[in-house]
């Protein structure tokens, strides 16, 4: 069967897409060389090696199958017609370039390999052919030394090492300033540090290079870096890499060629221009690797107008091809400009909402594709990150200023070790990655870490591209400082940081500051509220907040809340004036005694419902009753017990021996929730009070109120009808006394298997279901989420879980119960309002699954609103299209 299989595709074919679509079968570098040069581009030809082949060679031990090598050299003689020239020949020389390309934009792969194909005849015959002997020579030794680093491991410093001596020996500060003398004596150093590392002689057979670059590109599917990456990305059931073979063209052939990089708009905040930077002179790696400082694409318009026209033309090309933003690389070969890849480029969160907003405004596209397609709800987290705030105080010390790569502000300790950087975040510490560059090497501890500082490199350079995708602040290109790895500092000559010291970067001004900064919450701008306006209109289900506070009820309107869907009242008992009364209850003896503390703590809790029904006016409150087990309001170290005590007016030794008595083995499952409220039914009494009678003051002022409560933790429907008739009882006596009432709705929280098992029967009671997603987990999967810390990695790096489910729903397990209980519970009462207030009603993948089940609405942080809203709003679009289209 696989002797048949076509594995190797050229650029210039059109590939079907039926069963295989394009980028799954070619990825996204190879499927978009394919569309290039469908429209019409200038790509110099090639072709590229399926995903399919990566797969059978990493479940075949490493081995190629049958059929590969021979459509390999039938590829090779294509480019070889096309290009007028011959793979190998020292007379008439073709070289390529070999490059990764998974579905999905991966840094983690293999880098990119430059010049295969060039030998010790080849690059004479190079020479002749081009009347350029230091060019010949200078893509030589750059290809050993790519061949020895990203093929056979052997570190790009070793090589960077032995330039830097020829340079000095030279007297020269750059590379374009040796002349073709030191370049021939450079390769033959190279080829010793080569020797030396490997034990093996440099290859000399173009196709024995070829074949080592296909495999490691294949391996490198599987290499640590790569395997972190889809970890961190979410990254699923992908067959493997495509592997790109491309003609080379030169960047470094002479002064009127050069490389570069540009985005169709500014990443960082949308504007309409062309974005980027290039090298005279240069290879593409010299761009990204920050090896030599680029210049702005700007200035090519002015030093080459004709190219930049072409350029500015070929890439607006893509935009309305792709209907997208485009990352584009380019080079110019003696005036003469080739595309070499384009790609969705990455963005800022600012960015990608101002980029949609003018498609639609420029009649690329329509309001549903850039709700769809455009922003990402990571985007709109990175909205949400904070900024440096305005103080009257001295202004801070500026270590040194470089490039703004990405926006927004963090802080943390500096470490200068990938490792380190994720040793830190495991311990819940911050920190800032400093490196002179950062490669694919580093994205565990990019991602582990508050923001990213690099000494070297520019726009788009590794950091950059994958801070911005991130959302996290990056300053890249800081050449104030310099940075020492052996002594773990760096330095701007005036002042030394060392690893552990606390600095602050601010990815959108390029500064980077000594010490600790204040931070504070971002804001939005007109395109931001546009968008979110569209994104409103084409939703179909509720928002609402978890907000326990006025604080968090203001917030909560301001990213668009229409409602609360879990006040957790506990949260309002920490208070200083307040805590003393919840404890004096906790050691009661007699429900006279509890009694008597709850009444000092009525007036705080009805104070607070007051302000929260006010601010949320009209919106529907849902308050969950005192939940928490009642020891986590008492302390537990005895200099604490002493000061407790002092305050309760009761002996430290008599407290000490309470709190022996409210311990339990497994307080999560022990005496909290609706048992709290049974077993002392003053509790629910009073937090009944003080709620009603918030509402019916506030109703009687003339403001709407739409109170909900919320018995939590129910596993028998007799738990429920036992609350909610002391909640009706209390209700009652409430109603008489104010000579009014209000409207209220009594459901509960299901959070354990057996409440989501007997739905029907507790709906036909209840006014309203909320899944508690959080505990429902964790009853269900029998994980406590304050100890997964020691088995979750290795569940999820060795695919036992495919997402971790604190974060993504288990539709398996947890999905199931909540699927049969909305079921049950809608069979049993039509019109019962259902909800989630767990973590989940943040993220986008569960709240699909959530879209999918009916549910009313999703319940979830304020600063995490935003993205629900346009998760349901992506959700709610994609359904009507397959609809349409059915």
């Amino acid at each position: 069967m696989e002797k048949n299989t076509k594995y190797v595709f050229k650029f210039s074919e059109n590939v079907s897409e039926g069963d295989r679509t394009m980028k799954a079968l070619l990825g996204g570098k190879g499927a978009n060389l394919s569309e290039m040069c469908g429209i019409g581009l200038p790509v110099p030809p090639g072709f590229t090696i399926s995903t399919e082949a990566c797969a059978y060679f990493n479940d075949h031990n490493f081995s190629w199958p049958d059929a590969l090598q021979q459509q390999i050299e039938q590829g090779i003689r294509h480019v070889e017609n096309e290009m007028g020239a011959k793979f190998g020949d020292p007379k008439n020389p073709l070289l390529v370039s070999v490059r990764s390309g998974a579905t999905v934009s991966m840094p983690g792969m293999m880098d990119t390999v430059l010049n295969l194909g060039i030998n010790d005849a080849v690059v004479e015959g190079l020479a002749k052919k081009t009347n350029n002997e230091r060019f010949a020579y200078d893509s030589y030794r750059r290809f050993i030394d790519m061949f020895g680093d990203v093929i056979m491991g052997v570190n790009h410093e070793h090589f960077e090492k032995v330039l830097q001596d020829m340079k000095t020996k030279a007297g020269v500060s750059t590379d374009v300033e040796l002349d073709a003398g030191h370049l021939k004596e450079l390769v033959d150093r190279y080829k010793a540090v080569y020797r030396r590392k490997t034990g093996f002689m440099f290859p000399e057979d173009p196709y024995e290079q070829l074949i080592y670059a296909v495999n490691a590109v294949f391996k490198s599917w599987n290499g640590a870096r790569a395997v972190k990456y889809r970890n961190i990305n979410k990254i699923r059931d992908l067959l493997g890499t495509a592997v790109n073979v491309q003609a080379m063209v030169y960047g470094n052939m002479n002064d009127s060629s050069a490389t570069g990089v540009c985005f169709t708009r500014n990443p960082a905040d949308g504007s309409r221009a062309l974005y980027g930077e290039f090298l005279i002179n240069a290879q593409g790696e010299d761009v990204v690797a920050g090896t030599r400082t680029p210049l702005p694409i700007k200035q090519m318009k002015e030093i080459f107008p004709e190219i930049y026209n072409q350029l500015d033309k070929y890439t607006a090309r893509l935009e309305q091809h792709y209907n997208d933003i485009q990352d584009v690389e380019f080079t110019m070969q003696e005036g003469r400009i080739f595309i070499l890849q384009t790609r969705s480029g990455q963005r800022t969160g600012k960015a990608a909402i101002r980029i949609a907003v003018d498609f639609v405004e420029e009649g690329i596209i329509s309001k549903e594709k850039a709700i769809c397609d455009l922003v990402k709800p990571l985007h709109l987290d990175q909205l949400l990150h904070k900024q440096f705030a305005v103080t009257n105080g001295s202004p801070p010390y500026v270590i040194g200023t470089g490039l703004a790569a990405s926006p927004g502000a963090a802080v943390g300790k500096v470490v200068f070790d990938a490792d380190l950087a994720e040793e830190a975040f495991n311990r819940g510490e911050k920190v800032i990655l400093v490196r002179v560059e950062t490669s694919p090497e580093d994205v565990g501890g990019m991602s582990a870490s508050e923001g990213v500082l690099t000494s070297r490199g520019g726009m788009t350079s590794h950091a950059a591209v994958v801070a911005r995708g991130w959302g996290k602040p990056c300053v890249s290109g800081c050449g104030d400082i310099i940075i020492n790895y052996k002594q773990k500092s760096f330095t701007n000559g005036d002042i030394t940081v060392k690893e552990g010291d606390w600095i602050s970067i601010d990815g959108t001004t390029g500064q980077v500051m000594n010490g600790e900064q204040a931070l504070t919450d971002p804001g939005f701008d007109e395109y931001y509220y546009l968008f979110m306006q569209w994104v409103d209109e084409a939703r179909n289900m509720q928002v609402r907040a978890n907000a326990d506070t006025l604080a968090d009820a203001v917030k909560a309107l301001e990213y668009g809340a229409e409602g609360i869907g879990l006040a957790r009242t506990e949260h309002m008992f920490f208070a200083p004036e307040r805590i003393t009364a919840i404890r004096r209850m906790i050691i009661s003896e007699t429900s006279a005694e509890r009694s008597e503390a709850l009444t000092k703590l009525l007036p705080y809790q009805k104070a607070d419902f007051k302000e929260i029904f006010r601010v949320m006016n009209g919106r529907p409150v849902t308050i969950r009753l005192l939940d928490p087990p009642l020891n986590e309001f008492l302390p537990t170290e005895d200099d604490e017990i002493i000061h407790v005590s002092e305050d309760l007016g009761i002996s430290a030794k008599l407290l000490k021996h309470k709190i022996q008595n409210l311990k339990e083995v497994n307080p999560m499952l022990g005496h909290r929730g609706c048992r709290l409220g049974i077993v002392y039914p003053e509790i629910t009494i009073m937090q009944t009070r003080a709620i009603l009678e918030a509402a019916v003051e506030l109703q009687n002022e003339d403001i709407t109120v739409r109170p909900e409560i919320m018995v939590p933790l129910i596993g028998a429907v007799s738990e429920f009808i036992h609350q909610k008739n002391l909640i009706l009882d209390e209700a009652n006596k409430i109603f008489y006394e104010k000579g009014s009432k209000v409207d209220i709705k009594i459901g509960t929280m299901i959070e354990v298997p057996r409440a989501a098992l007997t739905a029907s029967s507790i709906a036909e009671h209840a006014d309203f279901f909320s899944f508690g997603t959080n505990d429902l987990t964790q009853t269900t999967l029998a994980y406590s989420r304050d100890d997964t810390a020691r088995f979750l990695g290795f569940y999820l790096t060795h695919g036992i879980l495919k997402e971790d489910p604190f974060m993504v729903i288990d539709r398996e397990g947890v999905g199931r119960l909540i699927t049969l209980a909305a079921k049950e519970g809608r069979k049993m009462k039509p019109e019962l309002k259902i909800g989630i207030c767990g973590e989940h009603g943040g993220d986008p993948d569960s709240i699909k699954f959530f879209y999918e089940n009916d549910l009313d609405y999703v319940s979830c942080s304020p600063y995490r609103l935003p993205l629900a809203r346009l998760a349901l709003a992506q959700v709610h679009l994609n359904k009507t299209a397959v609809g349409a289209m059915a």
